[in-house]
């Protein structure tokens, strides 16, 4: 008897996700098929899309590829045109079917290193930043995100940005938030970094300053302390449980982490050391730090002129020639935090704001030339955050994986984002905005 060939077993794999999709869409519609509203339109979070003809990179290149996505999971990524889209006849008014028409398309990009509710103060209360809405990340092509308190651990409350997490993810993007702040003792939600992180899902987590005129200036001792609980913290909870470490521009550096962790059998991936790219001498610190095995942050800065320390594209291919592996090599935005400068007396002397956008056009700007693979440009932002804050459904295209995509123009330029199998921008245009928008 003979086997079926590759596309009768594709065909096959189609009536299969027609059985599931009877019984995932009557689930669906009591469960998926949010009851909410806007305030304008009602919101509807279940539909089954069909993209076709894709230049995906997974972040590996898949070269033209078609993907099946319902209630917001991936369900099929095949070669392009082996199953045609009347296999999916079954689906009805529920199916959208875009065409890619041979564009890049990536997986979503994860920023770990967001403000969702503001940060500053530097100057006082008149330089708060104020708090995103959803469209600021879906033009940012940002579909997961990490969200945490800046410099001001007194006035702004982790209760606040837990809820404003929650409110993002009603709106339509995955979220999860980091308890603590820039100081020693952090602040909590329950009144310990373990319980944090045991007790609230969102919690995977802990922020922490060194070697910044802000911070706290905690002893190695404490740093000690902050990393074992986060790991316990984080090991109970089946969390990653890293220790996002603000670095500032002061001597020691990087120098804190590792004399915390000396002469323990702690990993140095429990550390998450943001901002590496602040200046040249903590660049050339983190370049051991990532040979060790260490995560390395870059706060994104596109351009020539960045907004922030070095140039993006110049510090990873100094990390990278330098043997750094790129799967250690992250980039965030530092969204919507502030970017005070200061004079040698430590008077503020500027304040800008973080733009969310960054990482976006920082990738946009590194596919753009042949410096660099592309699979290893866009992993930075999409495979090597999920895999270092263990969040398993995110930054793949692949069965079981959430519907978080981004479809590119030949120019680099967003033509459509999804997040959990949903479109929030179509042609370039947001058509899902937050409540308040």
């Amino acid at each position: 008897m003979r086997r079926p060939g590759k596309t009768g077993r594709l065909i096959a794999q189609v009536r299969q996700i027609e059985c599931l999709f009877v019984h995932v869409t009557d689930f669906a519609r009591n469960f998926f098929i949010s009851p909410l509203k806007t305030g304008r339109e009602e919101r509807r979070s279940f539909f089954m899309l069909l993209l076709r003809n894709a230049d995906l990179y997974d972040p590996e290149p898949r070269g033209l590829s078609d993907i099946v996505i319902s209630a917001g999971l991936i369900l099929a990524v095949c070669p392009s045109g082996e199953i045609p889209p009347a296999s999916f006849s079954f689906a009805g008014e529920e199916l959208r079917v875009v065409d890619a028409g041979g564009d890049l398309v990536m997986p979503g990009i994860i920023d770990r290193h967001v403000h969702f509710n503001g940060a500053g103060g530097e100057g006082g209360p008149a330089n708060r930043t104020p708090p995103l809405q959803l469209s600021s990340f879906v033009k940012a092509g940002v579909t997961s995100a990490v969200g945490m308190l800046g410099t001001d651990g007194t006035c702004r409350a982790l209760e606040d940005l837990l809820m404003k997490a929650r409110g993002l993810e009603e709106e339509g993007i995955s979220t999860w938030i980091l308890t603590g702040s820039y100081g020693i003792p952090s602040p909590t939600l329950t009144g310990n970094v373990r319980r944090d992180l045991c007790l609230i899902d969102k919690v995977i987590g802990l922020k922490l300053a060194v070697s910044d005129h802000r911070s706290s200036h905690p002893s190695i001792e404490e740093i000690r302390r902050a990393v074992s609980d986060v790991r316990v913290g984080g090991i109970l909870s089946g969390k990653a449980g890293c220790l996002c470490v603000h670095m500032g521009s002061e001597a020691t550096g990087l120098t804190p982490l590792l004399e915390a962790i000396e002469g323990t059998d702690i990993p140095i991936t429990q550390f998450a050391p943001t901002h590496i790219s602040r200046c040249e001498s903590l660049v050339k610190q983190s370049v051991e730090f990532g040979k060790r095995g260490g995560y390395l942050d870059i706060t994104a800065a596109p351009g020539k002129n960045p907004i922030f320390g070095l140039s993006t594209s110049k510090v990873v291919s100094g990390l990278l020639e330098n043997g750094v592996p790129a799967s250690n090599i992250t980039l965030s935005s530092d969204g919507n935090g502030s970017m005070p400068s200061f004079n040698e007396k430590g008077e503020m002397t500027g304040l800008k704001i973080g733009p969310l956008d960054s990482v976006f056009r920082t990738v946009a700007g590194m596919l753009g030339t042949k410096e660099f693979p592309r699979s290893t440009v866009i992993s930075m932002v999409t495979s090597n955050p999920a895999d270092h804050l263990k969040l398993p459904r995110k930054g793949r295209v692949c069965p079981g994986c959430d519907g978080d995509l981004l479809v590119l123009d030949g120019d680099f330029n967003l033509r459509y984002v999804a997040a959990k199998g949903r479109l929030l921008m179509e042609e370039g245009e947001v058509t899902v905005r937050g409540t308040f928008e």
